[in-house]
């Protein structure tokens, strides 16, 4: 057996990992072995104020202070120990959004989210410029658009950064980010590990008119890789965290990332031609590349791993939402005749009938929209059934059709990468809700991508624990080792969890029903314009 809990902690063979997510900020802390023996967390919102998606500096502190507070407290409780030290500590934030301060470290306007949908015209304008795809919620979008805007504030930027870089910031004074944040500040050449040299140039070039003080790498942070140190504790940092002044100063940090790469290392999903698909409200797909790809595809964004390897995305706002819907009308139905069906078992049981289905369902269409989908071109969506007159309509068909839609626009987006870019994938791991029901979701999401997907009871620990996990490579890695091979051998050793091969029966239903749904599009779009 290796290191007790308590013996760790003593020993500061832990790690420490907080991440700010947009409805909750989660400490967790690891032992030796990297498993989680402690940690806390705090609930918050974000506000909508004045036309933009923020949240306040106080809440962004009084959030943190809050979840290290019940962290320290679950330990004294569990082990009776007032906690001073830690071995290594790593920060990670949702990524994207703007934070922009002037030399005095003052914040310049109030932080822009990656929820705003505020930079249309810089977005366009940067993917012309830069023959990249740069969604609007990138922070060089936030950046340009505030210089189209003609905003008095840009005149006074001294740093700009995300809301894990600008945490980083404050812990350290150092102005840095792990390169899967910073891909999504900036694009990435992972060739050298940094932000594209060209791409600097040309953004620097098409704002030279308005003769800053600054240039692009001046405001922006520094990138590290997986592994670097990213500075260490201060005072200030220190006392800023833990409101009890308890926690010392010293404790190295690890690059700060983002959410998309936290969630990469707690799935272990960071090795070229692997992948993971998260679902449950809406669904995102990322697929480690071999290789760049050969052109700009609106309906992909990059990103990279935590080492810097490109990472393909595909992100869709709809996934399980209309599917619970359903689910839900059929157990008032339960409640009508006086049953009463637990939840495990209602989708238990009604999962498992899309099993027994057609494998194209049985020629039923279904759209579950309930807001737009920028994979096919819609800015709203309306929730859809449709079905010819000899269609088989069944309870299987109609829960398989249900199933299918909810990965429908991800398989429109993932098809690019696989029958355009021929991207291969060895495995994808599978995690969120829409794979609770053993054995259903994981299924006909195999069908959908023809490559096996596996299932990991800890795939539910999520982003705090992949950032624990970076802070843990970054002090124990043996001299060499890659961060894949950490994870494999340190962290994942013998928990693979289950693997399940596509079903050629399912490949060949799927390509059947992406093709009707395609082709029935048009009916979307008229649901969206006629029910208003």
């Amino acid at each position: 057996m290796g290191m007790d809990a308590k013996t760790a902690i003593l020993e500061q063979k832990t790690a420490l990992g907080i991440e700010f997510g947009s409805t909750r900020i989660k400490a967790v802390l690891i032992g030796a072995d990297n498993a989680p023996i402690a940690s806390g967390d705090h609930e918050w919102e974000n506000r909508y104020d004045n036309g933009v998606w923020t949240y306040t500096l106080e809440d962004i502190w009084t959030g943190l202070q809050d979840a290290y507070t019940k962290m320290a407290a679950d330990v004294k409780e569990k082990y009776d120990i007032t906690l001073t030290r830690v071995g290594a500590i790593g920060f990670s934030a949702m990524m994207h959004g703007y934070m922009a301060f002037d030399k005095a470290g003052n914040l310049l306007v109030p932080f822009r989210t990656w929820r705003n949908n505020i930079t249309e015209e810089a977005s366009e304008k940067l993917t012309d410029l830069f023959g990249f795809h740069i969604p609007q919620r990138w922070t060089i979008a936030h950046l340009y658009q505030a210089i189209l805007n003609g905003e008095p504030h840009v005149a006074d930027i001294d740093y700009v950064t995300t809301l894990a870089g600008y945490i980083q910031w404050k812990m350290t004074g150092e102005r840095v980010v792990g390169i899967g944040e910073a891909s999504g500040i900036f694009p990435i050449d992972s060739e050298t590990n940094t932000y594209f040299a060209d791409m600097i140039a040309k953004f620097d070039e098409a704002v030279a008119d308005k003769a800053y003080s600054w240039k692009a790498l001046d405001v922006l942070p520094h990138v590290l890789t997986a592994g670097d140190n990213a500075g260490v504790l201060t005072k200030e940092g220190a006392a800023l965290l833990d409101m009890s002044g308890n926690l010392e100063a010293g404790i190295p940090l690890c690059p700060p990332e983002g959410d998309a790469g936290t969630g990469m290392a707690a799935t272990n999903s960071v090795r070229v031609r692997t992948g993971n698909v998260s679902a449950g409200t809406s669904v995102f797909a990322m697929i480690v590349l071999e290789k760049n790809l050969s052109k700009v595809y609106p309906e992909i964004d990059m990103v990279t791993t935590p080492s810097g390897h490109p990472v393909a995305m595909v992100h869709c706002q709809n996934c399980t939402s209309d599917l619970n819907a359903w689910v839900n009308l059929f157990r008032e139905f339960a409640q009508t005749f006086g049953m009463e069906i637990s939840t495990n078992d209602l989708f238990g049981k009604l999962y498992n009938k899309a099993l027994e289905g057609d494998a194209d369902c049985g020629g039923l269409l279904a759209y579950n929209y309930f807001s737009g989908e920028h994979v096919t071109g819609f800015n709203e969506g309306r929730p859809v059934f449709a079905r010819t007159p000899d269609a088989k309509f069944n309870l299987a068909n109609f829960m398989r059709v249900n199933l299918f839609t909810s990965l429908g626009a991800l398989k429109v987006g993932l098809d690019i990468l696989m029958k355009e870019e021929h991207v291969q994938v060895d495995q994808i791991l599978g995690h969120g809700g829409l794979f609770k029901t053993k054995g259903v979701g994981q299924k006909i999401l195999a069908g959908a991508i023809d490559a096996p997907v596996s299932v990991m009871e800890t795939a539910g620990e999520g982003g705090a624990w992949g950032i624990a996990l970076l802070a843990s490579y970054m002090i124990n890695k043996e001299e060499n080792e890659t961060l894949e091979d950490y994870l494999d051998a340190k962290v994942f050793a013998g928990n693979a969890g289950t693997k399940m091969d596509p079903d050629p029966a399912d490949v060949a239903g799927f390509e059947v029903f992406t093709e009707r749904y395609k082709k029935g599009l048009p009916i979307e779009r008229a649901a969206v314009e006629s029910l208003k």
